[in-house]
């Protein structure tokens, strides 16, 4: 059985078990702590970071992107009689999902409303230019799900999670996007690709009184500075 490395909160490990889920394919999971990283898991890992995907051979394939291509190979796509113009577009809007994840880890662990508006500009970028693509739906492609709807998955799993526990809104300004949003809820692969204590690991760091999203609102003691509990990804 496929065995995936993992983080709990990180958005590039999701990717990998929600395309997993979506797919119904078996997988193990370990969860390691990124700031006690055991050796075994070094000696494997060129990077020292996660996903980390053990194939049933024994081999240990890094870069999601790697593993996503592997997985896809090794299974059925999700959307089936693609032309390979189709299957591009589709990986150049899965990228622009997976280059903006640890823009949204930092956004979200600002210390201050000025830096979270700041940062959040590159996400406004980024959901502008999907809200434009969105369509019929209720997925990117249309009425089945498909890859490009997995690589965008982390990033409005985690903006349905912000939502939910404070008053900010990382999509009001994109219904489309909201809609997409909502019927990747009703899949219930948010839930099928993360650890059961994810949302209160989530909170840990990003609804904590460090952040400003945590704080209700107010700076508290870190009076403009940003938090330093680690990274989502590569603490």
């Amino acid at each position: 059985m496929i065995k995936i490395v993992s983080f709990k909160i990180c958005p590039f490990v999701q990717r990998v078990t929600a395309l997993l889920e979506a797919k119904k394919i078996p997988y193990e999971i370990e969860y390691i702590s990124l700031k006690d990283k055991p050796d075994w898991f070094l000696a494997l890992s060129p990077t020292g970071q996660v996903p980390l995907l053990v194939t049933e051979a024994g081999s240990a394939l890094f870069e999601s992107d790697a593993i996503v291509e592997y997985v896809d190979e090794i299974s059925k796509p999700l959307e089936e009689n693609l032309t390979p113009e189709q299957r591009a577009v589709n990986r150049a809007w899965s990228y622009q999902a997976s280059k903006h994840y640890l823009v949204q880890c930092s956004a979200m662990q600002s210390g201050n409303r000025e830096s979270l508006e700041e940062k959040k500009k590159k996400l406004d970028s980024a959901f502008s230019k999907v809200e434009k693509k969105l369509e019929g739906g209720p997925f990117f492609g249309g009425i089945n799900i498909g890859n490009v709807d997995i690589a965008w998955l982390p990033l409005l799993h985690r903006a349905a999670i912000i939502q939910n526990h404070s008053d900010y809104d990382f999509l009001e300004k994109f219904p489309k996007v909201k809609r997409w949003q909502a019927a990747l809820s009703d899949t219930e692969l948010y839930e099928k690709s993360v650890a059961v204590d994810f949302v209160d690991a989530f909170k840990g760091l990003y609804l904590s009184e460090r952040t400003y999203l945590g704080g209700s609102g107010l700076d508290k003691a870190l009076l403009g500075k940003e938090s330093q509990t680690g990274g989502c990804c590569n603490s």
